[in-house]
């Protein structure tokens, strides 16, 4: 077990050596509805699994398909296996941003059944950096540069109790999941 981290469900997994089998979506609802954004540097707790439901829905609102929507609910799952870093660090730590990439490469094959194209990306990129401006001005007090994005969901930042979040995500997931596998 050395190099191994305990996940929720009691699996053994590597995150530098991941293995697609030991994946599961009960690991990732738990772990992202208990992780905090921003480094735990905000006003009120506001999950990693509820930034994602709130980007699945507005990929939904938006008119994306199933699949990027699904994504945009998987986007930060890695970080159920490596922690969050903030941006601004991650940016000089190359070797992680490339551990993380492929880790999310590993998850998007087993739930997508492939990788994102560069569109999906770029949507998807779209989505949350649109998002991370209503975080930095509401959970921040932080007055972005860029102009206020529009977005079609309301943004609620309320703390919830971490089962419900992580029953949401899973529901949603499951939802989602059907849609695209018919």
């Amino acid at each position: 077990m050395g190099d191994c981290i305990t996940t929720y469900t009691g699996k053994h997994f590597d995150p530098t050596h991941p293995d697609e089998e030991l994946i599961c979506i009960e690991d990732i609802a738990h772990a992202l509805s208990l992780l905090c954004r921003g480094n735990g540097h905000v006003r009120t707790f506001f999950s990693v699994g509820q930034h994602c439901i709130l980007c699945a829905k507005e990929a939904e609102a938006r008119g994306y398909s199933g699949r990027l929507i699904l994504a945009s609910l998987l986007h930060d799952a890695s970080e159920c296996y490596m922690s969050d870093v903030p941006r601004p660090f991650k940016k000089s730590l190359p070797a992680y941003r490339k551990q993380e990439e492929a880790l999310l490469n590993i998850i998007y094959q087993k739930y997508l059944g492939s990788g994102l194209s560069a569109i999906e990306e770029q949507k998807l990129k779209e989505i949350d950096n649109d998002l991370l401006w209503y975080d930095l001005k509401y959970l921040l007090n932080e007055t972005p540069d860029t102009p206020k994005p529009v977005v079609h969901v309301p943004i609620q930042y309320r703390q919830y109790p971490f089962s419900q979040v992580e029953e949401e995500y899973r529901n949603l997931f499951d939802q989602l999941s059907a849609k695209i596998c018919k």
